[in-house]
């Protein structure tokens, strides 16, 4: 079995999981998009179930097809995006704020 190498990248309109052999040749390549709600002008928010039901899904197509062995797992993401999780059911209490929300530019605009 050769060692492979799994990389996430899960974005604001999609999660894409790839997986690459030990050159860093790709081997496989799975995508879906993730869509977003807009509660409010200016507010941006998607399921944080669904972002990880997505990434999960696509993680286990791309085991499933490869069969090798993964050796590492690499994840990108937008990082300013927020969840806020129960600590004691591991359950989302909202729906993740995304990085491009404006719901809070009257307070940055304050602060700065």
């Amino acid at each position: 079995m050769m060692p492979m190498y799994l990389a996430v990248d899960e974005g604001t309109t999609n999660v894409k999981v790839a997986l690459y052999d030990e050159d860093f040749n790709l081997k496989l390549i799975r995508s879906a998009r993730l869509p977003a709600f807009y509660p409010r002008e200016g507010w941006v928010e998607q399921d944080p179930e669904e972002i990880w039901n997505t990434v999960r899904t696509l993680v286990h197509e791309i085991s499933e097809k490869s069969r090798e062995k993964i050796r590492a797992v690499g994840i990108t993401n937008q990082r300013e995006t927020t969840i806020l999780w129960d600590r004691k059911s591991g359950r989302p209490v909202y729906n993740a704020i995304v990085w491009q929300c404006r719901r809070t530019a009257g307070m940055v605009e304050e602060i700065a």
